[in-house]
């Protein structure tokens, strides 16, 4: 796999890869749905589907102040290429974009956007979906949720509900 494009990790710097009808991205920067569906739009797609993931005010019955992202970069960009990849072939897809925010992510902004093309709805509907629990499941990306106060905050793997451990201010 060539790697056309490759930056440090560093804010208004992301590491990225675009090759083939792919593209995927780490970055500090706030996300732009706009951009991202831009980078899978085409004249022989009938279908964007956008996956827009947002930090909610809570986890539980626990509010949350924020989350914030880590990432081993190099692996979790040559894990996202490698699910892009799978799912524009398996359902036959013009193109996939995914980009995970590193960092602080403040309630109601978008730490994660995810979007597929396709010549019919059905087959971008369903990549959206799987892309979004593959890149969950298996991307190198690790979440502090923010509790504040004296409840502290959790790390976690990426994926929701998953058990994390506790640390402390």
């Amino acid at each position: 796999m060539s790697q056309s494009t490759a930056e440090t990790t560093q804010a208004t710097k992301p590491t990225e890869l675009t090759e083939d009808g792919i593209f995927v991205a780490l970055t500090h920067d706030t996300l732009d749905a706009i951009t991202i569906m831009n980078k899978v739009r085409s004249p022989k797609a009938g279908a964007i589907v956008l996956f827009a993931g947002t930090t909610r005010d809570n986890f539980g019955d626990k509010p949350v102040v924020h989350l914030a992202y880590e990432a081993y970069a190099p692996l979790a960009i040559r894990t996202m290429a490698k699910i892009a990849h799978e799912i524009k072939t398996k359902h036959g897809l013009n193109s996939v974009a995914m980009i995970h925010r590193l960092g602080v992510v403040p309630i109601a902004e978008e730490s994660i956007l995810i979007a597929v093309s396709s010549p019919h709805r059905q087959a971008a509907w369903r990549a959206g979906e799987e892309a979004l629990e593959l890149t969950k499941e298996k991307v190198e990306v690790w979440k502090l949720e923010e509790f504040g106060g004296e409840e502290g905050g959790v790390w976690r793997a990426n994926r929701d509900g998953q058990a994390g451990a506790k640390i402390s201010q």
